[in-house]
């Protein structure tokens, strides 16, 4: 079996063998490919927070943190008993993987976890450190993936950053040529470019639901295309458990 400082391979390793080598050598394999570099103070401290409240295996709130930022990092996400190797460009709007990772969450596998987040060991292309950039077709545009992250991962509530008192519009200058959005998403993404509303106004929305409403912000959120609207009229706590327990008793149970 190859070694999994195969960085380049296009074979995903195993979290058993991850884990081996993190316990025989104290570090992922992937780190020696980044030197001495450090990830960015701004986001060390935003991924410190998320770890201080319990969150730093969350794979959505990790992604929101480096668009947030606009920092390049390494993800190592757990999927599939696979380790993954994640490289996000935010400024670039691409991101870097062997093997495709989206049509897997589509199809309903939805155990993603960030197990390590590490200085990016790669460049994106174009970049002056060509011996960084990596051969093949592992480059991929941001977008898909956000939207990707945001409507399967584990994660069915708001992102902190978004949550709380509010209501919430999309902004002017957010595409109309987003991506197509599957069911009730789409017609519920084109209602906020002329309606300001609650999570628990666009939960009651045709074909939604607490969880819907929630992915589809999030999604819009990490596109930066959401405007959070704190004082507004609208603005409305986010549903706790007797919603929940509601929305649950009308679905059929």
């Amino acid at each position: 079996m190859s070694s999994l400082r195969d960085f380049d391979d296009s074979t995903l390793w195993r979290i058993s063998a991850y884990e081996r080598l993190r316990a025989e050598t104290g570090h992922s394999g992937f780190a020696r490919l980044s030197a001495n570099t450090a990830l960015p103070t701004t986001l060390t401290a935003e991924l410190t927070q998320l770890s201080q409240m319990n969150r730093e295996n969350d794979a959505l709130e990790v992604l929101a943190a480096c668009v947030r930022q606009r920092d390049s990092a390494l993800l190592l996400l757990r999927h599939r008993d696979l380790v993954w190797p994640l490289t996000v460009f935010p400024q670039r709007d691409l991101y870097h993987l062997p093997r495709p990772l989206i049509p897997s969450m589509e199809s309903g596998h939805h155990d993603l976890k960030v197990i390590a987040v590490e200085p990016p060991g790669l460049r994106p292309p174009g970049h002056l450190m060509h011996e960084r950039v990596a051969d093949g077709p592992g480059y991929r545009p941001l977008l898909p993936l956000l939207w990707a992250f945001a409507l399967h991962a584990p994660r069915t509530t708001l992102l902190g950053d978004i949550a709380g008192r509010a209501a919430y519009r999309l902004a002017a200058s957010f595409p109309r040529e987003a991506t197509p959005l599957p069911g009730a998403l789409g017609p519920a993404l084109q209602r906020l470019r002329t309606e300001i509303a609650s999570l628990a106004d666009i939960a009651r929305w045709p074909g939604m639901d607490r969880e819907r409403a929630a992915r589809l912000l999030n999604g819009v959120y990490l596109q930066g295309g959401l405007m959070v609207l704190r004082t507004h009229p609208a603005a409305r706590e986010a549903p706790g458990n007797g919603h929940r327990l509601a929305d649950w008793w009308r679905s059929g149970r």
